[in-house]
């Protein structure tokens, strides 16, 4: 698996890291008509959501004009993506999605846009480790334990948000690997996945550091493993899959801000500047780190880039690993 460490640094030195200048004029009378409208792709509860949520009041108050974040989850964020690439260009639709929109051109027949034709990415905010999670109430409380058990032909159950997501490309490849038959239950969402989780309805959850975090800093949830080539700071004690059997394995996550393709050039930089901005303020910056969120804030040009990177990485893995619906 490619390193997204040297996909981004690649991608930066490509195209660097400013954004083009504009005047005012350029800009016209937005962002002034109306609110602006920012589509969580995933529903309430889920790391999507969460972020979306956090970045809304700084761009407000950055733009003077409201943002109102509105979920359309379903289909690992297809249906909420769709009704951004069919929204008007004008400017006041803007989307927030997760890594799944680099996954979904190869594993979804028939999408209703082309994620490179249809879309443009205005930021790609950053990513995190995805962690596997055991649910308190399996009884499972380590990575050893949990392969013994899964080599004895104990059964076991991992929820992700969805098929193809990052999460359950890295876990099935990481089971395939490893000889483990492990069973996929994809969810909706982040939020659903947990809850379950935190219920004891299914046993092991896979999700965003940002998701998992704060249930296994409460004890619902047992972090297991870290699907990053090196062991985070914010679990240093958590093993990386590396180290439980997958040599070389990386599959962050990240999250990005999209708009539809023919919005104006000079809105979405425009755009992507606010979300720049609002990503240093020290406020966000805290609580995306204090969830293992490293930023990055790629501009136009590098996060489109690096989205197109993604497809062509996981549209391969896809297809050796016969990953389907």
């Amino acid at each position: 698996m490619a390193s997204l460490i040297g996909i981004v640094t690649t991608l930066l030195i490509a195209v660097g890291f400013a954004a083009p200048t504009m005047a005012q004029s350029d800009l016209g009378n937005w962002p002034t008509q109306r609110p602006i409208k920012m589509i969580a792709v995933f529903p309430p509860g889920g790391s999507v959501d969460q972020v979306a949520r956090i970045l809304a009041p700084v761009l407000q108050a950055e733009l003077k004009q409201n943002i109102v974040v509105e979920n359309i989850g379903g289909a690992s964020g297809v249906i909420g993506t769709t009704a951004v690439a069919r929204a008007l260009a004008d400017g006041y639709t803007f989307g927030l999605v997760f890594d799944t929109h680099g996954v979904n051109p190869s594993l979804k027949d028939n999408l209703p846009y082309d994620t490179l034709r249809d879309l443009v990415t205005v930021n790609l905010i950053g990513t995190s480790p995805m962690v596997l999670a055991a649910s308190k109430k399996s009884g499972i409380t380590s990575m050893k334990q949990l392969m013994a058990d899964s080599r004895a032909k104990k059964p076991f159950t991992y929820g992700s948000i969805g098929i193809g997501s990052l999460g359950h490309l890295a876990i099935a490849d990481f089971a395939k690997k490893t000889g483990v038959d492990w069973v996929h239950a994809p969810y909706r969402g982040g939020g659903p996945m947990v809850q379950d989780g935190l219920a004891g309805q299914i046993p092991l959850v896979v999700g965003s550091m940002f998701l998992i975090k704060p249930h296994a800093d409460n004890g619902g949830l047992i972090p297991l493993a870290v699907t990053t080539a090196k062991r985070t700071a914010d679990m240093p004690n958590v093993p990386t899959l590396a180290e439980s059997g997958y040599p070389g394995f990386e599959a962050p996550a990240w999250w990005a801000v999209i708009a539809p393709a023919k919005t104006p050039p000079a809105v979405v930089n425009a755009m992507y500047k606010a979300v720049d901005k609002a990503l240093k303020t020290p406020a966000v910056a805290e609580k995306l780190k204090t969830q293992g969120i490293q930023i990055l804030s790629l501009n136009p040009d590098a996060a489109n880039a690096f989205v197109a990177k993604q497809i062509g990485v996981w549209g391969k893995f896809v297809i050796q690993n016969n990953i389907k619906e």
